[in-house]
């Protein structure tokens, strides 16, 4: 006896985005840029639906800084959040927030890479999947600031790398102007010295900085590089880490305020620069701020004094010696924002407390969802999310999730 009633897969209609951006049809088959709605054509050719559109960038597919631009805003979004309730693999979610997509060109840092060969200088973001430099001419996710200053970087770096050398370059647009940051260039002769001095006057850098095998040197400091953090000014220490965008970074904030609305006593986990501590002290709580990052933590207190707040900080590697116990049972709430890898034994700790409150911030959908178990596991309730898209057109999701802790 067949199963008359057994649902037909169409097998040529793509039906989701995978977790590489790679459209899967509905047999599952991987098929490169395929979108919701396209088909694959009797030909074996991918037929483009409604959300299939044409990439607004030359160096698309090529260039590994963009995955998704072939993707329609709204595909894009429904896309995002499946990749999150998928990785939570049936953790009860509250509510989902709509996601928050940054615009294009509102990326404030970048990091680039720089080869030179046969006398050429390639200078930009490697290819997909690849070690190989895509040559940056034109970029939809920079901001135009930081896109400007490229060609005369393709410049002074063709006259100073030689054949077969390599350098990183970090860019951050800071409040006093742009922050360089060079990584393996030499910078120990008068001459060297000179000519990197002389960019930074004719690029009117606020800062530029070289970091090689003999540490990291300031070569020229127009102007201190701050970033304002609710309204706070904070000293930007070279090769801090910072929110992608400053439009991201505003829906990252207004999350972590509404989620901790009404808590006075707030520990905030792997702060940085005060991202999160600040806004949240100059809301009038109570805050105390830990990270394994020493110039952040070091940027962060005499700016929040300056301000007035109540809030102070301590230097913790939170990997190796996680925050526990009666440390965090004084809290009302707790917000942690750890790197990609997520925070295993902080949050092992966090599921042992009595703390009321968790606010998770994460850039990882898959590291999240573990530490999400270990605390729903342990009596927290995931009560909402916001998923934010900061990284325009590429397969990396970000999002803050409010845990609270079951009566």
């Amino acid at each position: 006896m067949t199963d008359s009633l057994a649902p037909t897969v169409d097998s040529d209609l793509i039906v989701r985005i995978g977790g590489r951006g790679d459209g899967v049809t509905g047999d599952g088959r991987f098929v490169p840029f395929g979108v919701p709605g396209d088909r694959i054509g009797d030909d074996g050719m991918l037929v483009p639906g409604p959300d299939h559109l044409a990439p607004p960038c030359r160096h698309y597919p090529e260039c590994g800084g963009c995955q998704l631009q072939h993707v329609s805003d709204p595909a894009y979004e429904r896309w995002a959040i499946d990749r999150i309730v998928s990785a939570l693999a049936g953790i009860p979610i509250g509510h989902i927030e709509p996601i928050h997509l940054s615009p294009p060109r509102s990326r404030r840092r970048a990091s680039l890479r720089a080869v030179k060969r046969g006398g050429q200088l390639t200078l930009g973001f490697n290819a997909e999947a690849s070690h190989r430099i895509v040559d940056l001419h034109e970029c939809h996710v920079l901001r135009p600031e930081l896109f400007a200053l490229v060609a005369p970087l393709r410049r002074l770096l063709g006259g100073i790398l030689g054949d077969g050398r390599a350098a990183g370059v970090t860019l951050t647009l800071t409040d006093a102007g742009i922050d360089v940051l060079l990584a393996g260039i030499e910078a120990t002769t008068l001459k060297q010295i000179e000519r990197l001095t002389a960019f930074a006057d004719a690029q009117a850098l606020a800062r530029l900085a070289v970091d090689n095998e003999d540490g990291l040197t300031i070569i020229s400091e127009r102007a201190q590089p701050t970033l304002r953090f609710a309204g706070v000014p904070v000293a930007l220490p070279p090769a801090a880490f910072l929110q992608a965008t400053a439009d991201g970074e505003a829906a990252l904030v207004a999350a972590v305020l509404a989620a901790t609305i009404g808590a006075p006593r707030i520990a905030d986990l792997f702060c940085g620069l005060g991202t999160f501590a600040l806004p949240l002290a100059v809301r009038g709580a109570r805050v105390l701020a830990a990270d394994a990052a020493g110039t952040a933590v070091a940027a962060l207190l005499p700016a929040a004094r300056a301000a007035g707040l109540k809030l102070i900080t301590e230097h913790r590697d939170l990997f190796r010696n996680p925050m526990a116990g009666p440390e965090l049972d004084r809290f009302d709430a707790v917000v942690i924002d750890p790197p990609r890898a997520g925070a295993a034994a902080q949050t092992a700790a966090l599921a042992a407390s009595k703390v009321p409150l968790v606010v998770a911030v994460s850039c990882n959908p898959s590291t999240f969802a573990r530490d999400a178990r270990t605390l729903v596991d342990a009596g927290y309730d995931l009560q909402r999310l916001w998923p934010v898209g900061q990284f325009r057109w590429s397969t990396h999701v970000e999002l803050v999730a409010r845990f609270v802790r079951r009566r």
